[in-house]
């Protein structure tokens, strides 16, 4: 059971993801808030796998509380979905950079809601195509200091971060270069360490600004 906290500021709406997250049977809404400190406050009471968060809302807004819920210790195995109207490139990229793993967009379809939340649940980053050309852009903005960013990895971490950029977990990854589930996730830590990087989310940013994807 993948355990979700929402955080959205219009009651109708929570109400109706709550409806459409629990569908299927394997998603169960643990906790609601209506605002940034509210998630933070609740997402430490009740450890959810995957917090769905909003932007805009009162109080602290969706971003600053996806960073802090990402420094948190105690919520290591929280991971960040963002779900938003908006699709502003500076609004994307900053959630990103704030530890997000995905960002869908709300008028999302049900079932694509419900695997971005079991995607984000296993480890893999989501973006939705809107977002992903977003993130493209940003791409082609700074080549020159990202593909120096990468210069020092070796060639075999530069290939398991290809795969990462494009959205797969450690197990695909595992299969897609004949190498084990251990050592690719061994492989992905090492990325992370090297690239200074909070999560997979950061990594499929470099990835994409690196012209591996």
């Amino acid at each position: 059971m993948i355990r979700v906290l929402i955080a959205e500021d219009e009651i109708l709406l929570r109400s109706g993801l709550k409806a459409l997250a629990e569908h299927d049977g394997d998603i169960e809404i643990v906790a609601e808030a209506d605002q940034g400190g509210a998630a933070i406050s609740r997402a430490r009471a009740t450890l959810p796998d995957v917090v769905l968060m909003d932007i805009r809302m009162p109080g602290v807004d969706g971003i600053t509380a996806t960073q802090l819920i990402r420094q948190d210790p105690a919520l290591s195995g929280t991971s960040v979905l963002v779900l938003t109207t908006f699709a502003e490139d500076h609004t994307v990229i900053e959630a990103l950079r704030a530890g997000a793993a995905g960002y869908v967009l709300k008028d999302v379809a049900p079932d694509d809601l419900r695997e971005a939340i079991r995607a984000v649940a296993s480890g893999k980053a989501v973006l939705s195509p809107e977002v992903t050309a977003t993130v493209m852009r940003a791409a082609s903005a700074r080549p020159a200091a990202d593909t120096e960013s990468i210069s020092h990895l070796a060639p075999r971490e530069i290939e398991v971060l290809a795969e990462v950029g494009k959205g797969l977990n450690n197990a695909e990854i595992a299969e897609r270069l004949y190498i084990s589930p251990a050592t690719a996730r061994t492989y992905v830590s090492r990325l992370l360490h090297k690239l200074a990087a909070r999560d997979r989310a950061q990594l499929v940013v470099i990835a994409h600004r690196s012209g591996l994807v």
